[in-house]
């Protein structure tokens, strides 16, 4: 039967009293660490064998010195491509590689000699034979024989890098107190049969390895959309808002467009942009005098508006849909607010899903964040809401902002945002914005001189910009890469 690694280790040194690892690399023609490897075995097993550290040194060519052995030296090189009646010196520097050496080489050696005679420098022989010392010598380390180069002239190969000294580190080994030609077999596990029968008094037992690194776990971390919105949250927290409840991903009609007085017939509720909910298909409790002050302010007008002019159906307002943005959930927390006995100027944010029937494309999804930001407050104006918004994009790190007239239904006067991208060098528009239309507020019963400001940005842009994503489906979706969540850095935005 053959034996291990280990077992012929111990064979040999029973024999030999003493031996070093290298030697027995040699000996079993094994690679030196799996001799180490059997070696640490062994160790494992007890005081079997004492292991003393040796370091050893030899010297070994580097693929420069291995060129020289094939080709000579740098110096023969530049000797031997000169013809009898000389080279020009700035031809001899292209005939090889290493020219510039070996030419200086050569002169200190007294092989060439420069004849500027001419007006132009020649590079001549001065010699007729040359003897090249540095190839002989090179081979010798090959054939292990450097203890016949003098050291001088080996630690200038090293300096002219032909030369390099490997250190080699192995065990000399001898008997231990515990020896044996066999290893002896440690049980890994206490089992209750052990216990019962009484076996595990005369067993011996592997050692605990305390040191040792864990199995990392599998699951637990924080999907990159996470990590950001998490510093988004504490962003908002730090400027004091409080957080909206932002849990009914399924709303309905009314709260979603009826109460921001966005007409029935506005294309944001066609099914091409919606998608609704077929079961259950409506909804049927709403706050009634409120229902009729929207209806009111929809068809005929109210508050200073003229309305839209429509005859406002109860039917649009009940069909229920995926949200398709935050703004409902601001429009039920502000309409709370307007039922208190006083008004206390509040503020409000939410980070949530929003959902889209979007064309799916490389930053379009179906489903995606909104991130939304609502300041009530007496005689608030458009000069309070750019300042909101600038320090709230500089403590993104965004400073240089612009604002662009807009268009939305609910808001007026309206903005888009845009910003700075030093790396794109060019601006991008990263949000919207505005101040709540009367005609939105005052049917929830909010006092006369109270102001809305808003503003909204998706968490999917600033991730990808963030984490340098080109496509979003690489960050949301079937094709993310759950080694990317495993290994994407915590988010720390410049503030």
């Amino acid at each position: 039967m053959a034996l291990d690694l280990t077992e012929k280790i111990l064979h040999h040194l029973n024999k030999v009293n003493q031996v070093d690892t290298l030697d027995l690399a040699q000996l079993f023609k094994e690679d030196h660490q799996k001799v180490i490897g059997a070696l640490k075995s062994i160790q494992a097993n007890g005081d079997l064998v004492n292991a003393e550290p040796q370091t050893h040194k030899r010297w070994e060519l580097s693929g420069e010195g291995k060129e020289v052995v094939e080709k000579g030296s740098h110096e023969a090189v530049v000797y031997y491509s000169l013809p009898d009646d000389g080279m020009p010196q700035s031809e001899l520097m292209k005939a090889s590689p290493n020219a510039k050496v070996g030419f200086s080489k050569a002169m200190s050696l007294g092989w060439v000699q420069v004849d500027k005679a001419s007006g132009t420098p020649i590079v001549k022989k001065k010699c007729d034979t040359i003897d090249d010392t540095v190839q002989k010598n090179l081979k010798l380390i090959i054939e292990n024989k450097d203890n016949a180069i003098p050291d001088k002239e080996k630690q200038e190969y090293k300096k002219r890098k032909l030369l390099q000294e490997i250190v080699i580190k192995s065990f000399l080994l001898t008997k231990g107190k515990e020896f044996a030609t066999e290893l002896k077999k440690f049980e890994a596990d206490l089992t209750t049969e052990m216990l019962l029968n009484g076996s595990w008094k005369n067993l011996s037992f592997k050692a605990y390895n305390l040191d040792a690194l864990g199995v990392p776990p599998e699951g637990g971390y924080l999907h990159p959309l996470l990590k950001v919105r998490t510093e988004f949250r504490q962003i908002f927290l730090e400027m004091g808002f409080s957080e909206m409840p932002t849990n009914n991903f399924v709303e309905n009609s009314f709260w979603n467009f009826d109460a921001l007085f966005q007409p029935q017939q506005h294309p944001a509720r066609d099914a091409h942009d919606t998608f609704f909910i077929s079961d259950p298909k409506l909804s049927t409790k709403f706050p009634e005098d409120y229902l009729k002050r929207v209806k009111h302010v929809h068809s005929h007008g109210g508050y200073g508006s003229q309305g839209y002019g429509y005859n406002w159906k109860l039917g649009e307002a009940q069909k229920n849909l995926l949200r398709t943005h935050t703004t409902a959930c601001s429009a039920r927390m502000l309409y709370q607010l307007a039922q208190q006995k006083e008004f206390k100027p509040v503020k409000y944010f939410s980070i949530d899903r929003v959902f889209r029937n979007e064309t799916l494309d490389a930053t379009h999804l179906a489903e995606f964040h909104q991130v939304e930001g609502v300041i009530a407050d007496y005689n608030l104006n458009l000069g309070h809401l750019i300042g909101v918004l600038y320090e709230f994009f500089n403590k993104l790190g965004i400073t240089q902002l612009k604002f662009k007239p807009a268009y939305n239904p609910y808001t007026e006067p309206s903005m888009e945002i845009f910003c700075y991208h030093p790396g794109l060098k060019k601006w991008i528009e990263v949000g919207n914005s505005g101040m709540f239309r009367p005609e939105m507020l005052l049917p929830m019963g909010l006092p006369n001189k109270v102001r809305v400001i808003a503003w909204g940005l998706s968490l999917e842009r600033p991730t990808m910009v963030k984490y340098g994503y080109n496509n979003i489906r690489d960050l949301v979706g079937p094709k993310v890469d759950l080694q990317m969540v495993q290994n994407t850095p915590i988010c720390r935005l410049d503030k």
